[in-house]
């Protein structure tokens, strides 16, 4: 059974780390400024130290250099590309034609992967990218399902699309907003979301005077998006047409990213072992639902996406759990803990597993590593001891997490 390849997204490299201990088979990562999340780019160094790590656990590691550039961007890309071809990543992600070209030149032993900021919705696109010298198109997110395993069985090049995850209200992320309103580019990876902002109506000849548009007295949100979930549709994605499914949210947490991995890990792998018989389980479901996300929509998967899949209610967040620390080591008497939010004596934290399982962790006592006695979890990264309440055996690193009070 064809299982395609399950990308993940990786911010940092924790989230590297998680996406690939968590069942990634394959991750992606910013480079530097050219990547089109500037906040979350990796260094040269870094970069290098990824592609160790993946080769250790024999994953794959992509780098985007999606960014469309300026002439004053070019200029030291070259240079970059000389040293990024040394380190060799498994492919480096592209949009511009101008990096495509540099690419060819100066990494030449690079596989290319065409972004889906290059919007390919049709096969012709998809073989121009493939006599281009591309390896792989990550398809336009607008598509179908059938409308892109069409295309991945007419272009004889390998097919990536999105399968959860923020979506972009402007056409496959192309968006002025961004630098309209703030002079940050969400093409040069620099987005400031205004399409989250909260809006109303105002009269030109009633200044000041402000009217809801929708009845909510917080404003409106017509331009934001839900956010993609195609946990329901494994089958169609496992039809053998795509090469990779790709989870987006490299902005995210690591608790996020491990979270959503295993899911898809777990909905795909089941599939691929008895797809007569397979059924999504309801589980998955509520395991998605756990991390900080949107409403979900499975947006375009079925067709045109209408307003009540690209738009909702409330603009904000759901969010049921909180990422509250990382467990680092354990031994048969303690725990080690690295703490990412406030917790303390008398909480009910939970690990989440690879393998799915979500093991209780009842917080009894805590304390630093001089052995003092703590109230309470409260400083970022705090390293903090606690009893070892009877675990099965587990493999550090593992995510915990804590119910939203």
């Amino acid at each position: 059974m064809f299982k395609p390849e399950l990308l993940a997204p990786a911010g940092d490299p924790e989230k590297l780390l998680f996406a690939y201990r968590y069942g990634a088979d394959a991750a992606y990562i910013g480079a530097g400024a050219y990547s089109l999340r500037l906040n979350s780019g990796f260094s040269l160094e870094q970069i290098s130290e990824a592609v160790s790590l993946a080769r250790r656990l024999d994953k794959k590691l992509y780098v985007a250099l999606n960014a469309y550039m300026r002439d004053q961007d070019l200029a030291e890309l070259p240079e970059y590309l000389t040293r990024l071809a040394d380190i060799a990543p498994d492919a480096l992600i592209i949009s511009d034609p101008a990096v495509l070209t540099l690419a060819r030149r100066y990494a030449p032993q690079l596989p290319l992967h065409i972004s889906t900021q290059e919007n390919t919705t049709n096969a012709l696109s998809a073989r121009f990218w493939r006599d281009q010298g591309a390896q792989r198109v990550i398809l336009a997110r607008e598509l179908s399902l059938a409308e892109a395993g069409a295309i991945s069985e007419q272009a004889a090049i390998d097919t990536e699309i999105f399968i959860h995850g923020a979506m972009c209200i402007s056409y496959s992320g192309r968006c002025l907003l961004s630098s309209f309103m703030t002079g940050r580019s969400a093409n040069q990876g620099n987005c400031s979301h205004p399409c989250r902002y909260h809006y109303t109506l105002m009269e030109e000849k009633r200044p000041g005077e402000f009217f809801p548009i929708e009845e909510d007295q917080r404003g409106s949100y017509i331009m934001n998006s839900r956010d993609l979930c195609l946990i329901d549709y494994i089958p169609e994605l496992c039809s053998g047409r795509f090469a990779s499914l790709k989870i987006e949210g490299r902005n995210k947490s690591a608790y996020y990213v491990a979270n959503a991995v295993r899911i898809y890990r777990a909905a795909i792998d089941a599939y691929a072992a008895d797809p007569q018989h397979y059924a999504c389980d309801p589980l998955w479901r509520q395991e998605l639902a756990k991390i900080s996300h949107r409403q979900y929509t499975a947006a375009f998967a079925e067709g045109a996406a209408g307003a009540e899949s690209m738009r909702y209610d409330d603009g904000g967040y759901v969010r049921g759990y909180d990422f509250t620390a990382i467990v680092r080591e354990i031994n048969a008497q303690q725990l080690l803990l690295e703490q990412r939010n406030h917790f303390a004596p008398g909480d009910q934290l939970e690990i989440i597993c690879p393998d799915g399982r979500n093991i209780p962790l009842p917080v009894d006592q805590l304390c630093d590593e001089s052995g003092l006695p703590l109230a309470a979890a409260r400083h970022p990264r705090q390293l903090i001891w606690m009893p070892n309440p009877g675990l099965p055996q587990l493999q550090p690193p593992l995510i915990v997490r804590r119910p939203v009070k």
